[in-house]
């Protein structure tokens, strides 16, 4: 089967940063691309406990481009494995189900939770994060029964959504009720994460929340707040007038379009802004919670300053490259960060569930929109366009960019 596989070296690693900084195209096209279509066995069922999945719809994340770009962490590479097939935002339909596969069964629309824990490794007894149900952070990614591989999609044993035909344990796979669209089965990934994101570092009503960054993660950040019942203020920071607007709409309070957040933070908070001999300003007081869905430099250290103290909490939402920090507005304000990262159990109702749970009933009772959301859908064999698109995604008003196989 024809699919897109991504391969990375240290030479190539090397030259792609060296070639690449003159002309981007060189990391998709050219004598050594990063990711190239390519003709792969369609996959087997690597034990009874596993499912094959017709793949319907694939989202392209911006995880992906950084990947495909080299953007990422060297910090991450004992944790993934290569060759491999990337593309984790999918839902898809059972072709085959093992005979330990429980109550899957062929035909079911489903989605799936692309973390590769403990249980899709074959290791027994879990790991201590797994048994918490924080399966996120499961700390044997590179162990057990697969290659290294924090999620599918980066784990050369198992294939992502970006071919016709991938295989999922039967511990990531959830089912699609009726009513929840292939569309919208493929946002659950995302609303996962940011559900996830929001229920770490819920908000109370009296809050003053932040969101930096409105694409998808920004936007579902704002619906996760919203559609757990929090009324609290919500600013959001974004310069796209188009995605401005759509956070609008997903239930935020105020837009930041002129990158001025300490500005804004006087006036909506009531913070204090101070000078320094040099450097950026710093604020006493602030707002109360901040969900950086961006993860760079800047920004993080815009949100440490403009963060309040004592209660004052920032998630880092967005994945990153290495940053450099001035920690005192850490010390100085007591303040506390957090990492986000994949998906865990929440409680709810007196009851351990996994967050894809929470998500997928959310978008049955359409307490989240996600109509629309997917603005661009491409064949598999345009992966080049998608990837062009996606780097001037205002330009183009897109949202979710998406590989469609039917």
């Amino acid at each position: 089967m024809k699919a897109m596989l991504f391969s990375i070296s240290v030479p190539k690693f090397i030259s792609l940063k060296i070639l690449g900084a003159i002309n981007k195209k060189l990391y998709y096209q050219g004598p050594f691309p990063t990711i190239r279509m390519a003709e792969v066995p369609e996959p087997k069922l690597p034990s009874p406990e596993w499912v094959k999945i017709k793949t319907h719809l694939c989202g392209f994340c911006g995880s992906d481009l950084n990947l495909i770009f080299l953007k990422d962490s060297p910090s991450a590479s004992p944790f993934t494995s290569f060759p491999c097939i990337p593309g984790h935002e999918l839902s898809g339909e059972i072709v085959e189900a093992g005979k330990n596969a429980g109550d899957i069964k062929e035909g079911d629309r489903i989605c799936i939770s692309p973390g590769l824990q403990c249980a899709a490794r074959r290791i027994d007894p879990p790991c201590r994060c797994c048994q918490m149900g924080r399966f996120g952070a499961c700390e044997n990614t590179a162990l057990g029964s697969l290659a290294p591989g924090m999620f599918s999609g980066i784990c050369q044993d198992i294939g992502g959504g970006f071919a016709p035909y991938l295989v999922a344990h039967k511990s990531q796979v959830y089912k699609l009720p009726d009513g929840v669209s292939s569309e919208h089965g493929a946002l659950m990934e995302p609303l996962g994460v940011t559900l996830q994101a929001v229920w770490d570092n819920r908000p109370e009503d009296s809050d003053k929340v932040l969101v930096i960054g409105a694409g998808v993660i920004g936007n579902l950040i704002t619906q996760s707040i919203r559609a757990l019942g929090i009324r609290c203020h919500i600013s959001v920071s974004e310069p796209s007038p188009f995605h401005g607007q759509l956070a609008l709409k997903a239930g935020a309070d105020y837009l930041i379009s002129d990158g001025d957040i300490f500005g804004h933070a006087e006036k909506i908070t009531g913070a204090r802004r101070y000078k320094p001999m040099l450097g950026q300003d710093i604020m006493m007081g602030g707002f109360t919670k901040i969900f950086d869905a961006v993860g760079h430099q800047d920004t993080i250290r815009a949100s440490m300053r403009a963060l309040a103290g004592g209660n004052g909490v920032l998630s880092i939402v967005g994945i990153g490259n290495e940053v450099k920090i001035d920690p005192t507005p850490l010390w100085l304000k007591l303040q506390t960060i957090k990492g986000t990262y994949g998906h865990s159990q929440v409680t709810m109702d007196g009851r351990a569930v996994h967050v894809f749970e929470l998500a997928i009933r959310l978008s049955q009772e359409k307490k989240v929109n996600l109509d629309g959301m997917v603005t661009h859908k491409f064949r598999l064999d345009q992966f080049q366009d998608m990837i062009e698109l996606n780097m001037n995604k205002a330009e183009n008003k897109a949202i979710k960019t998406a590989i469609s196989f039917v």
